[in-house]
């Protein structure tokens, strides 16, 4: 027997098929051995960064079966991702199930060739690679707690910092501060309808942009008064070259901006496209398409668009980091012009179906007019030109494929150099300028890899992460800076302006990378960085003074309670404005200025442990709860919110209480009425039917797959995978 070690369960029903018998397939379930959270026994500074590693909570029994089936195995073969974090999975199967020499195979598609011929050609653990991991995960640690650590003293408890995450922050509201500092300016358009000789009509728009009302009304005035003819007409031939196939970042930056899907939802649906063996592995920043795959790109666009369409080309990669080795993201079957199980899956592998295709194809061309008018003046008086331009579509070349990337055309009818237009209306439309655009994720992507800030694998995770913290919250597609991550980011450009500067943060994934190349070493890599970082905090500790307030507060808000002055301060749910002489008088208003209450009792009684009920006021609204939180974590709800909140649906576990709606620190899910002596939960709305495989509750699903079982270990969790 022989046995094949992947990382995801779905990965094991691929590779099982294409092996038929030959191979014993299991899968670690992502990592089984990480950091443990208290920080004093993570990492040994003082002998080498040795960091200290603990079996993952509920790893124990992924362990102890690979460790049964490897002592029964003639090989055993690790098959994990293709990247360092891959290589750090296999080498920590290795360690914890203790693995004599392993094979080590990688493979960027999922396919029966790909692993077939990787099995050919295996290796060992590459040491290099899995240090360059290693010294990632071992500094974010060290960053991460004495950065953390320092936030809590000096501006509020719960706060933390990341390596990574906090010049992604920093980019945000350096942003944000250009924005409040924008003065805008006045300015007017200027657009006329007009009547030519074939009494079709055109709109024409002034050239120039005044930014001064007297100057627009001379241009108005003199439109008004004079006759118009055409004086110009540019023609000429332009070309739109199609866009190299995807990276990992431009795959989150387009799924952002044409689907509206975060970069971490983006990665979640990759990763299930490339584990069913539709696409190639997702985490690369690499444009090189393999040699066996083109050909069956050139078949698909002579048969599908023509002869005509196909223009073979070679896109290289402009990131340092990227390795030829690896492959673009495309598809593995280009007969497969739909593929996915969900329709999120086949939109994802429509738009890498489409990005593929298009980049071997020949480029668009497109005519381009430019139509100019003026008036005819005896005074020999000047105003600018009045103009449109058209664009047609003469050969659509590559956007055939990619038709999302059309533009809208603009349809000029036939004119002549020297004909009379006819002034029909002319308007003037008074505007201001704009300032900076937040960032968008997709804007935020593009700027990380542009400052070469992180690396394919970690975009999605730095955006979610400040998310996460409460840092910066998503209004449509806009990221938007809280007055917590202002706060947080103000702090450390103040004290730790370098350590959050591009430079230093680029110049650390390059050492990186050097470790992974084996040009550089760990401990000192580590050490050259930890030791006058260290040095840093210790003496910021000493030398930063608590922030206890952001500022003194508008002089028209005084102190609801005293009537003294008030000053900003920062709360969990954001600033607010604080009494100056508190502790002694606890006046507080909310950060517009209206009357912030505090807790009140209510004369009712907690029906869990006897304590005093209090009204008090959160993120979303007043609430009433238990006087004893965080010991008590009673929270009283309305006649109207409970009947809501009701499902109808009784707990399977306890069969007393009822399932009701509850919201999380991750949105909503269903719990058990009778938390916390019942800790049953599932993440969606129960459907009040038994499932017939396992017996548990039955929940909503998705469009495609309307209901699933709510046990995750039960085949009809997934029951699209079963059929």
């Amino acid at each position: 027997m022989n046995l094949l070690i992947v990382e995801s369960p779905t990965k094991t029903k691929t590779i099982s098929k294409y092996l038929k018998g030959d191979y014993v397939v299991r899968a670690s379930v992502g990592h089984i051995r990480d950091l443990p959270k208290s920080n004093k026994k993570a990492i040994d500074i003082a002998g080498g960064f040795i960091p200290h590693y603990e079996i993952s909570k509920g790893k124990e029994k992924v362990v102890s079966e690979i460790k049964d089936l490897a002592k029964k195995a003639k090989e055993v073969i690790l098959a994990t991702d293709p990247d360092r974090e891959g290589e750090a999975i296999a080498w920590h199967i290795k360690e914890a199930c203790g693995l004599k020499k392993p094979k080590r195979i990688v493979f960027y598609e999922i396919t029966e060739n790909a692993v077939k011929e990787a099995i050919k050609h295996p290796r060992n653990i590459d040491e290099n690679l899995r240090r360059a991991q290693e010294a990632r995960r071992v500094l974010d640690r060290l960053v991460g707690y004495d950065l953390s650590g320092l936030i809590w003293k000096k501006v509020r408890y719960g706060l933390s910092a990341g390596r990574v995450q906090s010049p992604a922050l920093r980019i945000i509201m350096e942003r944000e501060r250009e924005i409040r500092a924008f003065i805008p300016e006045n300015y007017w358009v200027i657009s006329g309808e007009f009547e030519t000789e074939n009494k079709d009509k055109i709109i024409l728009t002034c050239e120039e942009e005044p930014k001064d009302e007297k100057e627009t009304n001379h241009i108005l005035e003199l439109a008004r008064a004079n006759p118009w003819k055409i004086i110009e007409i540019k023609q000429s031939e332009t070309k739109r070259s199609p866009r190299a196939p995807f990276t990992t970042s431009t795959l989150q930056q387009t799924a952002s901006s044409r689907l509206g899907y975060s970069p971490s939802r983006t990665m979640s649906i990759a990763q299930k496209l490339y584990e069913q063996g539709l696409i190639t592995y997702m985490r690369t920043d690499s444009l090189n398409v393999s040699k066996e795959a083109l050909p069956q790109i050139y078949g698909t666009i002579e048969k599908q668009y023509g002869k005509e369409y196909l223009f073979p080309r070679i896109y290289t990669s402009k990131s340092k980091s990227a390795q030829e080795a690896h492959e673009a993201v495309r598809p593995t079957n280009f007969n497969l012009k739909s593929a996915g199980h969900t329709d999120e899956q086949k939109k994802l592998y429509k738009l890498i179906w489409e990005r593929t295709i298009s980049s071997q194809m020949a480029d668009a061309k497109l005519l381009k007019t430019k139509v100019s008018a003026n008036i005819i003046s005896e005074q020999q008086a000047i105003i600018p030109n009045f103009s449109i331009i058209g664009s047609i579509t003469v050969f659509d070349g590559w956007l055939a494929a990619d038709k999302a990337a059309h533009g809208e055309e603009t349809q000029i009818p036939k004119l002549s150099e020297g004909e009379k237009l006819k002034l029909l209306n002319i308007e003037s439309q008074g505007k201001q300028t704009e300032p900076p655009s937040r960032y968008t994720e997709a804007g935020l992507v593009k700027e990380l890899e542009k400052r070469e800030i992180g690396r394919p694998s970690t975009y999605a995770t730095i955006i979610k992460t400040i998310q996460d913290r409460g840092y910066v919250i998503k209004e449509g597609k806009t990221l938007l800076p809280t007055d917590t991550g202002d706060v947080v980011s103000t702090f450390l450009e103040n004290n730790f302006s370098q350590y959050i500067s591009d430079s230093f943060t680029a110049e650390m994934e390059n050492k990186l990378d050097e470790i992974a190349e084996g040009k550089r070493k760990y401990e000192k890599m580590l050490k050259d960085f930890y030791t006058p970082f260290s040095k840093e905090v210790k003496v910021k500790s000493k030398t930063t003074e608590k922030i206890t307030n952001l500022g003194e507060a508008d002089e028209k808000y005084k102190c609801p309670v005293c009537g003294g002055p008030m000053i900003i301060k920062l709360a969990r749910t954001g600033k607010f404005l604080s009494c100056a002489k508190f502790p002694e008088c606890t006046g507080a208003r909310k950060i517009d200025g209206s009357i912030m209450e505090g807790p009140k009792e209510t004369g009712e009684l907690c029906p869990q442990c006897g304590g005093k009920l209090i009204e008090r006021e959160g993120r979303f609204g007043k609430f009433i709860s238990c006087a004893n939180y965080p010991k008590c974590k009673f929270i009283k709800q309305s006649t109207e919110q409970e009947a809501k909140a009701k499902t109808g649906v009784n707990c399977p576990e306890c069969k007393k209480g009822e399932i009701v709606e509850r919201r999380g620190r991750f949105g909503l899910f269903y719990s058990c009425s009778n938390y916390p002596e019942c800790k049953f939960a599932i993440k969606a709305k129960p459907t009040g039917k038994i499932c017939k495989l396992c017996g548990s509750l039955m929940m909503e699903g998705t469009k495609t797959i309307p209901e699933r079982c709510s046990n995750k270990a039960c085949p009809n969790h997934n029951p699209h995978k079963t059929k």
